[in-house]
């Protein structure tokens, strides 16, 4: 599949649609997700050209992981929880739906997921609980 700029990530990336910032550095980005499967629901994604994991260049796979395990730290201070599911869907097929690499971090456990998209989360609580994350992480 090829790469198409106007995937919603590519304009967070580029500011033209706002997102709740967690962490941020010259190859990663992490932000709340606004259709969440549980509260702190994060995304990490790398700052390239990447649909998929196949796409995605062994320095940015390394960058994002290392931002996980800082967002996931700072999800266990702020929420007080230990078990933060780790997804990545490659393709359609596998229920990918935005076309840019992209790692859900979600604390919660494996059988109390919601569904994907089944509602909007309320912008003023992400944006309380992502100031929450930042500080964690500095």
């Amino acid at each position: 599949m090829t790469y198409d700029n106007n995937n919603i990530f590519a304009k967070i990336l580029r500011g033209e649609i706002g997102s709740h910032k967690v962490y941020e550095d010259e190859k990663t980005l992490a932000f709340m997700d606004v259709m969440p499967q549980a509260s702190g629901h994060v995304l990490v994604i790398p700052k390239c050209e990447a649909v998929e994991l196949s796409d995605l260049p062994c320095e940015y796979a390394c960058a994002v992981f290392k931002t996980a395990q800082k967002v996931m730290a700072a999800q266990r201070a702020v929420l007080g929880v230990q078990g933060v599911v780790q997804m990545q869907l490659n393709h359609q097929d596998a229920g990918q739906s935005v076309f840019h690499y992209h790692m859900h971090l979600i604390p919660t456990h494996i059988h109390e997921l919601g569904k994907h998209a089944d509602g909007m989360a309320d912008a003023d609580e992400l944006a309380q609980l992502a100031q929450k994350l930042r500080a964690a992480i500095a």
